[in-house]
């Protein structure tokens, strides 16, 4: 299996992608280090991996707290031994607009979608620089483009800081044969755009050439071809999942 006892961090693990994330790792023999805020949906997620024989760890967390993402790194190498992949997938979004966001909407917005990509990717980085591999993949947005089909500015801001920083990343750990990308999703449905209601999506929809959103799947696939041996020489890349929204 593609992943055999390769240890994956995946942020955001119970989300509508990153669970599905998870799920596709664990099918392809990974070891799941699962990191959420939420502990019921963890543990959930914990038993029905379990169901499967994968081998997991869950940490329940504020991913923006530095000690606490210092803690679930560490404790991942002292228990497994080295960490092969780290998937940044923590993110929360509104539909609100500039003039209501208020200064604490945008410093949450920034601490869970951006300064936790930085400090997940920080640690493990010390880790895989020392062992000259691994794979950091983070998810970014169509938002951090183009400035959001619906997305508040204050997300979309941070999309676009989640790219930025992958190119600086990848650029530092080259020389370490570390392989630093993104992927870009358009909309796609999961929970948070079916908050957003029906009408919304319809509108959304027809913008987009493929005429619906992506399904998790086709996200998560992405994800494990950059994860991938397929993908050792792609570094750098933001990679479009959109279904023609955005072509660059």
């Amino acid at each position: 299996m593609e992943f055999k006892e390769k240890v994956v961090i995946v942020t955001g693990a119970v989300g509508g992608i990153g669970k599905v994330v998870a799920k596709l790792f664990a099918q392809n023999g990974a070891v799941l280090v699962l990191v959420d805020i939420n502990k019921k949906a963890l543990d959930q997620l914990a038993v029905e991996l379990a169901k499967e024989n994968t081998k997991s760890i869950s940490f329940a967390i504020d991913v923006s707290d530095e000690q606490q993402v210092r803690e679930v790194v560490q404790s991942t190498i002292r228990k497994f031994g080295k960490i092969d992949v780290l998937v940044n997938g923590a993110a929360i979004c509104k539909m609100i607009p500039i003039l209501e966001i208020e200064a604490a909407d945008w410093d949450r917005i920034m601490a869970v979608n951006l300064r936790s990509v930085f400090l997940f990717s920080r640690e493990v980085f010390r880790h895989m620089k020392a062992k000259k591999s691994g794979k950091i993949i983070s998810i970014a947005s169509a938002a951090g483009k183009i400035g959001g089909l619906a997305a508040g500015a204050h997300y979309a801001a941070s999309k676009a800081g989640v790219i930025c920083f992958t190119k600086s990343l990848a650029l530092q750990s080259a020389p370490y044969k570390i392989n630093v990308n993104s992927v870009c999703p358009g909309p796609t449905k999961t929970e948070m755009t079916d908050a957003w209601g029906e009408e919304t999506n319809d509108a959304f929809a027809v913008r987009i050439p493929f005429k619906e959103y992506a399904q998790p799947a086709d996200i998560a696939e992405a994800i494990l071809f950059l994860a991938s041996d397929k993908a050792k020489y792609i570094t750098g890349e933001i990679l479009d999942v959109n279904g023609g929204l955005v072509m660059d």
